[in-house]
């Protein structure tokens, strides 16, 4: 049996399609700065965080990058996404989701997105109420793969990290959540294919949030 005291979301490709919102936010400052990658290059880092990407992408660019382009370059790409709330949807069924688990569990959203964009969105897609917990960007020192996200939003909600199952759609959340030593939901609905996520061995892989009673016999009934 497993009785989850915890459901920790991700936010981009998890919940929200915000695909269209981060890679044009990017692009925008990357084409700037006079760095050229396709916006794949782009979706496939979602999750990584902000400055984590550009220092990537520069890479891939073989530009040099310093520390005050990459903290000017992330203020801007933050201020660009933060107006584009109107081209982000929440997925079918996550909103399904949040209510059939409200009030039978915590639930923390733990994204590599930044407060001020997430601050926005949340109220914007009526889904702020649902989050006791909500860690961003901002506050964790290290980015997916590593576990900090995570390990943060079951430290504040109070629950122990084997008691948490992470809802994720990509390679780096899953191997994050299974970092923090949580049990990982995964779903194909960002940048990764089934077969890739597959390949991390998710303890449970979906193919959208719409599947609400398989997700919720993972959270609360046995396996």
């Amino acid at each position: 049996m497993l009785m989850a005291k915890a459901v920790i979301f991700d936010w981009d490709g998890t919940l929200a399609d915000t695909r269209k919102a981060v890679v044009q936010s990017f692009q925008t400052v990357l084409t700037e700065a006079g760095c050229r990658v396709s916006d794949e290059f782009i979706a496939r880092r979602m999750g990584i965080g902000t400055k984590k990407t550009i220092i990537e992408t520069f890479r891939e660019c073989s530009m040099r990058l310093d520390v005050l382009t990459l903290e000017k370059l992330a203020d801007e790409k933050v201020r660009i996404q933060a107006g584009l709330v109107d081209i982000v949807s929440l997925f079918d069924g996550a909103t399904e989701l949040l209510e059939a688990l409200q009030d039978k569990t915590k639930i923390a959203l733990a994204t590599m997105s930044s407060r001020k964009v997430v601050d926005k969105l949340l109220p914007a897609k009526r889904i702020a109420k649902y989050f006791a917990v909500v860690v961003s960007a901002d506050e964790v020192v290290n980015p997916k793969p590593d576990p900090e996200v995570f390990l943060m939003a079951a430290k504040k909600l109070g629950v122990a990290p084997e008691d948490c199952v992470v809802v994720e759609d990509s390679v780096f959340g899953i191997r994050a959540a299974k970092a923090a030593n949580m049990k990982c939901i995964a779903v194909p609905s960002g940048a990764y294919s089934k077969e890739e996520l597959e390949h991390e061995q998710p303890d449970l892989m979906i193919d959208s949030l719409l599947e609400k009673e398989k997700i919720l016999t993972f959270v609360f009934g046995s396996k």
